[in-house]
């Protein structure tokens, strides 16, 4: 395949996304058919086989391609936040459920374990999530350990994305966002930041914030002391 070949392969591939990303937002999964999409990017079926295989395939690429472009958009947002790491994850939470009410048909993509597994996209994006939790503990804002937020945060955000879009446009209760981002902030964030009379947990989280920097530690005692504090929060967690 000669230079100009791959440089066209490249620009009709970009096209045929678009095209396919333009259609599932404005019509849904069921319209991205291999015909509609090699109509509205002038191409022939068949390149849409060769550069995707299927229309799995191509659906795929649709995905990860807005998936991308939007967790891109996450991080220039992230790199140029304030120095109050509530309010920024306020703000991400709002996106993130603006960006799901907006593109319905690609959030339910997204929430298939199947793809989310395999998208890089989609670990892009936990990782942004897992910048911002981080941010927290160094605040001393968190009562409970990184891990245990950033899966709370996600499974709530995808949850409240879910059930609003459950329910017809003209019946969605907006107010449903912020009052599912209160009860989680409610359960993972202290009040002020931790000082040596918030509790153990708060205290612990936030040290192991600092452990990477800590002077005068091989790397083999900071991954003990990690592995301590991991044990203590697991066992700070409340009991179910």
């Amino acid at each position: 395949m000669t230079h100009s070949d791959t440089t066209a392969d490249s620009g009709s591939r970009a096209k045929i996304v678009e095209a396919a990303a333009q259609l599932l937002r404005e019509q849904g999964i069921r319209a991205v058919t291999t015909r509609a999409v090699s109509q509205a990017a002038g191409v022939q079926a068949p390149t849409i086989y060769r550069q995707f295989g299927d229309k799995d395939g191509l659906i795929d690429a649709v995905a990860e391609h807005v998936m991308a472009t939007y967790v891109a958009a996450k991080a220039r947002t992230a790199a140029a936040e304030s120095d109050d790491p509530v309010a920024d994850l306020r703000a991400a939470w709002l996106a993130h459920i603006e960006f799901g009410l907006a593109n319905p048909g690609l959030y339910a993509l997204l929430s298939n374990p199947e793809r989310a597994h395999h998208s890089p996209a989609t670990a892009n994006g936990i990782k942004v999530l897992q910048a911002r939790v981080r941010r927290l503990a160094a605040a001393g804002r968190l009562r409970v350990d990184e891990p245990r937020a950033v899966n709370m945060i996600h499974a709530a955000g995808s949850g409240t994305v879910q059930a609003l879009l459950a329910a017809p446009p003209d019946d969605r209760d907006l107010t449903l966002s912020d009052a599912m981002f209160d009860a989680v902030a409610a359960a993972i964030l202290t009040t002020a930041p931790a000082t040596p009379d918030t509790g153990p947990a708060s205290v612990a989280v936030t040290f192991g914030t600092v452990l990477p920097d800590l002077p005068a530690l091989t790397d083999a005692e900071r991954t003990l002391m990690a592995e301590w504090l991991d044990r203590s929060l697991t066992h700070l967690r409340p009991a179910r």
